[in-house]
């Protein structure tokens, strides 16, 4: 397959032009979202929606969280990945292939209806993950583009998947929200810097290959700006998977907490790696048993799942 987004082969960092739409379906007054944010989607590269799930089921997944991180000891090992040099649970893994209600989550018409219209395609879970980040301790995640890396280390040919992260606990300003360049996902930065084996065991915590070099990031920002979504538990934030985004570190005692789902189109299926030659783990990656989601109506309920 031709590489349309080269990256990681060359000494220098380039930009190079979008080759994919953003927005992928056709909007009419059946779709999920209204013709402003559908607009606002394609130009800013994200979207917030607030007050998309209610208090009673917002309480019902911050204790399947809670739950989750204070007993890990039932999922796979490979999937709970620590902070470095602590035992503080940053990320869960596979989330949906391990937890009942989290993939009652995934299916939500109210999520997996929006993805299937934005990307105008049926459309299945290429990764899930629990992200915390607890107060005083809570680490950063670098400025990066989520299909740089997707597209070198996995293998997703096109531009046409999207993450959705659903607050946990309220995101202010201060506890290390989630920053996006807006307009960022109309180029496609290159990085620097031959792939090593086995990098995931490492990115996970910190990611050394795959990050954008600072001129670049200068150029976009300054361009660009940079905003940083608020919310209240419930609030859903989408972007585009170009969309450079990143979060600071957490230094209030307020924790910080998040379901993240990252959809693709099923035509857009992984193939083998345009950068090393073996792919990332099942666990970080989809690849076996992908079968597109069928939405489902209704109000989260423990029973649900």
């Amino acid at each position: 397959m031709t590489d349309l987004y080269p990256s990681r082969c060359e000494d220098r960092a380039r930009l190079l032009p979008r080759q994919d739409p953003v927005v992928h379906g056709q909007w009419d007054e059946t779709a999920p979202l209204s013709r402003e944010q559908a607009d606002h989607f394609d130009q800013k590269g994200y979207l917030v929606l607030e007050g998309l799930f209610g208090a009673d089921e917002m309480e019902i997944l911050q204790s399947e969280a809670a739950s989750l991180l204070a007993h890990p000891q039932g999922l796979k090992d490979e999937t709970v990945i620590t902070e470095r040099g602590s035992n503080e649970v940053r990320s869960i893994f596979e989330i949906h292939r391990q937890n009942a209600m989290m993939e009652r989550l995934v299916a939500d018409e109210r999520l997996a209806g929006v993805a299937r219209f934005l990307l105008g395609d049926d459309v299945y879970i290429h990764q899930s993950r629990l992200n915390y980040k607890p107060g005083f301790k809570g680490k950063e995640f670098y400025w990066h583009s989520d299909f740089e890396t997707w597209h070198v280390e996995d293998g997703m040919p096109r531009m046409r998947a999207l993450s959705m992260s659903i607050l946990l606990a309220r995101n202010t300003a201060h506890n290390g929200p989630l920053m996006l360049i807006p307009g960022s996902h109309k180029e496609y930065l290159t990085c620097v810097g031959e792939t090593p084996d086995n990098h995931y065991k490492t990115s996970l915590k910190k990611q050394e290959y795959g990050v954008p070099d600072d001129d670049s990031l200068a150029d976009l920002a300054n361009r660009h700006g940079i905003d940083a979504p608020t919310g209240e538990p419930g609030t859903v934030v989408i972007f585009d998977c170009n969309t450079m985004h990143g979060s600071n570190s957490n230094i209030t005692p307020f924790p910080r907490a998040n379901a993240f789902f990252v959809f693709n189109a099923l035509s857009n299926r992984l193939q083998k790696p345009f950068g090393p030659a073996t792919p990332r783990p099942e666990f970080i990656a989809a690849r076996q048993d992908i079968q597109a989601i069928r939405p489902v109506s209704g109000r989260l309920t423990r029973r649900a799942a």
